[in-house]
């Protein structure tokens, strides 16, 4: 029989990990899961020399890409935004032989300082996660990808105090699982505003 594990590459960008109370010990968890490749961009290339090479190979060696980050100004840390600059070349991510990343699986999991209700039409910041993201989810389209939902963190300043981050690890450690086996539910979790509350739902036995 085949093997239908899916290989699950992390991109991590955090350029303050001294003040992370979130993304860092999530991306420890990640570091621990098995069949995931976690890559901390800023100490990896702490000068924003970036091996396209390496990077556009390790795109091909992998089944599901996923951007961990803390949401900045409504967008991603800057070194993620020259990863993807560098690294998704005309044909090599789209163009007329720019297919290597088609089929494969896109998401975010990201965390964010205001509230979910400050991320609405009628909110302080005016747009919801997923619109804020909709560069991200037309790269993906454009690469041939299928985009995710994201998994995302609200009120991330206050998540350590009020003993939040530890149910975040786990489940973010059952999507990581769920991704890796075939177990969560692909059509669902496209669809969704994000992934959080709807694990039950989406992850099969």
């Amino acid at each position: 029989m085949a093997d239908t594990t899916k290989r699950i590459l992390v991109l991590y960008a955090h350029p303050s990990q001294e003040r992370s109370e979130i993304n860092k010990p999530l991306f420890r968890a990640t570091q621990q899961q098995e069949n995931v490749t976690a890559i901390d961009l800023y100490a990896e290339y702490p000068t924003f020399r970036i091996n396209v090479d390496k990077e556009q190979q390790q795109l091909r060696d992998h089944d599901v890409i996923i951007f961990m980050f803390p949401l900045y100004w409504y967008s991603t840390p800057a070194i993620l935004k020259e990863w993807q600059d560098l690294v998704l070349e005309y044909d090599f991510a789209y163009g007329a032989n720019g297919n290597a990343l088609e089929g494969k699986t896109f998401m975010c999991a990201i965390s964010a300082g205001g509230s979910e209700t400050a991320y609405q039409a009628d909110g302080y910041n005016h747009f919801t996660l997923r619109e804020l993201l909709h560069p991200l989810e037309q790269t993906a389209c454009l690469t041939g990808m299928t985009y995710l939902a994201p998994f995302a963190l609200f009120c991330a300043r206050s998540a350590f105090e009020e003993n939040r981050l530890q149910s975040h690890i786990t489940d973010w450690k059952r999507i990581l699982l769920a991704l890796s086996n075939n177990t969560l539910d692909i059509a669902q979790a496209k669809t969704l505003q994000k992934l959080n509350e709807n694990l039950n739902i989406l992850i099969k036995d």
